[in-house]
């Protein structure tokens, strides 16, 4: 009898759900602090991730087959130590697909169409107009970095707004709404035409300080950025002086190198930032959009089949 650890919290229907798909599996669910260690080792298929899991579980060779990490960054996982086992590791990747989209757009118009600016002068009981007309997403030039799902869902939406679009992506492959892609080594050519760029890379040791001083001085003079990616791609001091020179008009930030953004960072004062607390992924559908991924894989698992959805790639780390 295959035996599936659960950490994140389930209803009885979810539960029911993956019973129902696995029969003659037994289905534990609870934090990973509160399970003993012959749970953790005898599991075969792990759903979501702990550190306890590299202790108790890779360290002593258990009977782990498969870890559908319950997110969809796998930055902090030891790839070395589950390549070394053989242990197949699958994302939820694209289960933040449209909340991301949202917030993305959301800080775009925010910026566009005065409405950070509106808001502060509300809380001041101030009636006061911009001084100039306000610029239109429509006909401008977007730049996505890191077109997977998200950055799909995100392209066919502004081009529904009638931009421009631009992609780089690691493969340079097309996808439908972005009018050219590159690959990696083009980044650079990518900025300079973007009026908003917006990060959606992943963390790797080769997006790791992707947007240093050399990256910023690439963009258009009054460009936008936007990162819902991982913080550490950025390097700050270089994003704080591309703001303070006036060279970036704007910067909406949802992902920091240090985080919680200590309540001293000069990002905090400034007028062109807008600041959100890691929340782009947040979503009221995320449990069940999570599960629907895992269900599709389970299916294939156990047809022994290769799992569909998400699979990492260990050479690249995602």
């Amino acid at each position: 009898m295959g035996k599936i650890v659960c950490f994140p919290a389930l209803s009885e229907e979810q539960q029911q759900r993956i019973l129902d798909a696995a029969p003659g599996y037994t289905l534990n669910v609870g934090k990973a602090k509160d399970m003993n260690r012959a749970e953790l080792q005898e599991a075969e298929i792990i759903l979501g991730w702990s550190p306890l899991i590299t202790e108790h579980v890779l360290k002593k060779q258990g009977s782990l087959k498969w870890v559908q990490v319950w997110s969809a960054g796998v930055d902090n996982l030891p790839f070395s130590d589950l390549e070394q086992q053989q242990i197949q590791v699958t994302s939820a990747n694209g289960v933040h697909s449209i909340p991301i989209t949202e917030i993305i757009l959301g800080m775009m118009l925010s910026h566009s169409r005065w409405l950070r600016q509106a808001m502060l002068h509300q809380q001041q009981r101030e009636w006061k107009a911009p001084d100039q007309p306000l610029p239109e997403l429509h006909g401008k030039t977007a730049v996505i970095a890191g077109v997977g799902e998200i950055g799909s869902e995100t392209a066919r939406i502004l081009k529904a707004l009638g931009m421009n679009v631009i992609g780089v992506r690691r493969s340079g492959k097309d996808v439908p709404n972005v009018d050219r892609m590159y690959d990696m080594s083009g980044l650079h050519e990518a900025l300079g035409q973007g009026d908003y760029v917006i990060n959606i890379l992943p963390l790797t040791d080769e997006t790791k300080h992707l947007y240093d001083e050399t990256a910023f001085a690439q963009f258009k003079p009054g460009a936008c950025f936007i990162n819902v990616g991982r913080g550490p791609s950025v390097k700050t001091d270089a994003l704080l002086d591309a703001l303070n020179s006036g060279h970036l008009a704007f910067a909406g930030l949802d992902v920091f190198e240090e985080e919680p953004l200590p309540s001293e960072h000069p990002l905090w004062g400034m007028d062109n930032v807008l600041i959100t607390p890691h929340i782009a992924g947040s979503t009221e559908a995320y449990k069940d959009r999570a599960l629907d991924i895992f269900l599709e894989n389970l299916e294939a698992y156990l047809a022994g089949k290769s799992l569909p959805r998400n699979p990492v790639d260990y050479d690249h780390q995602y």
